[in-house]
């Protein structure tokens, strides 16, 4: 006879309760993109409290579904409720997250991430049976709008006047004139972002998805940066020797196939003194300091998406998104680096810096004026300090963005 295990009901209630608000959490991403996509938390946004039925006027919508809208955002807290007057408003904090395009908080266009995996879900069910990968631009289009358009905002308050100005001379570089390099950029928003506030540098971009870089094209033309802007079609180990000054890998490495081809080709192709740039999901070294929110985040995309398209690619180092320390510090020690120093963390980013190793043979005998040390570097976000300040504090270390100081490790010859 079998062991019948013994149930903890409190265990079980609490349990339910989490898979409940988990249940919850991807239907109110519905209702999440449909108030995005039909303009009613624009309809709110400034307005103070509002009748179903102005909501409805405002945004051009049917009352009735409008007001069922209303209630289901107000059941989860995404909207307030005035229930004297029967009338529903979007505080100034909530709008910065559902109404304001520009903010680097708004979320609606994360949800076509999930949305996309679900769509795609014939597709991991053979993955997971077969072991085949499934590419970036085999996925449901949601997916690169959806993830450009989220990291957009986030690179948008951070890389030009957080990220850049972290690494050494880089800055100065830039507004003197250099050639950058993006790898794997997507709807070229970074490349983009850099291109308008350094006019004398020239930007090329790369990406294996043609669809990614048409868009990328056409921001450019909306921009006015398409004359200082390359798109090319190019693998991260491939792509042409531009001698660059800056070379740029933002939330990518992370999905390639061979990351330490990669890493090998950058350090290949830097122009002497040049810097890499490498911007990465914050994640510890061991699964147990990372049973998080955002690391189960992180860990779910990373399933069917991130090493999904590692493996479509070969495979031979799946990192998965929650690579952490060590893992990206031995990438780049194959590759030759042989000084990486991650010099800050946060919740989701992570930042490092390292030097090839002729460099560090070369402080063992007088330097010559041709020494030019090729380094690796990630910068800090801003926010992540926050969290440094009040983890010190002692205080909550969850947050938004948010990037705290962390020590050198040792670099090896």
């Amino acid at each position: 006879m079998l062991d019948i295990p013994k149930i903890d009901q409190a265990r079980l209630e609490a349990f339910a309760a989490r898979a409940i608000g988990d249940l919850t959490a991807g239907y109110t991403g519905v209702m999440v993109s449909l108030g995005s996509k039909l303009g009613l938390y624009k309809a709110m946004a400034g307005a103070g409290p509002l009748s179903a039925k102005e909501i409805a006027t405002r945004a051009d919508c049917s009352e009735r579904y409008v007001a069922e809208w209303l209630n289901a955002q107000a059941a989860g807290g995404y909207i307030a409720y005035h229930g004297v007057s029967n009338t529903y408003e979007l505080l100034p904090e909530q709008a910065m997250v559902l109404a304001d395009e520009d903010s680097p908080v708004y979320v609606p266009h994360a949800w076509n991430v999930p949305a996309s995996m679900w769509f795609d879900e014939a597709k991991s069910l053979e993955a997971f049976r077969t072991g085949k990968g499934v590419a970036w631009g085999e996925h449901d289009g949601r997916l690169s709008c959806g993830s450009a358009a989220f990291y957009r905002n986030g690179y948008r308050a951070a890389l030009v006047p957080q990220w850049l100005p972290a690494l050494d001379g880089v800055v100065d570089q830039l507004e003197a004139g250099i050639a950058v390099a993006d790898v794997g950029c997507g709807y070229g928003h970074s490349t983009l972002l850099m291109a308008q506030a350094f006019p004398n540098s020239r930007f090329h971009g790369f990406d294996t998805h043609p669809g990614s870089l048409d868009e990328a094209r056409r921001n450019a033309e909306a921009a006015r940066v398409a004359d200082r802007i390359d798109y090319a079609l190019a693998r991260a180990d491939d792509y042409t020797d531009g001698q660059y000054g800056l070379i740029c890998f933002f939330d990518i490495l992370h999905d390639l196939g061979d990351p330490v081809a990669a890493a090998r080709h950058a350090a290949r192709t830097l122009a002497p003194g040049g810097t890499v740039l490498l911007v990465e999901p914050f994640a510890h070294d061991h699964v147990k300091d990372n049973l998080s929110p955002v690391a189960q985040l992180y860990y779910s995309a990373s399933t069917v998406i991130c090493t999904a398209h590692a493996i479509s690619e070969g495979g031979q180092m799946v990192l998965g998104a929650q690579a952490g320390q060590a893992r990206l510090a031995e990438v780049f020690r194959k590759a030759g680096f042989t000084h990486f120093r991650r010099a800050a963390a946060r919740t989701l980013r992570c930042t490092a810096q390292g030097h090839r190793p002729d460099t560090i043979r070369h402080r063992t005998r007088r330097a010559r004026p041709d020494d030019h040390p090729r380094s690796l570097t990630t910068p800090a976000d801003p926010t992540i300090r926050d969290v440094a300040r009040r983890k010190t504090r002692a205080a909550s270390a969850f947050a938004r963005e948010g990037r705290a100081m962390t020590p050198v490790f040792p670099s090896t010859t």
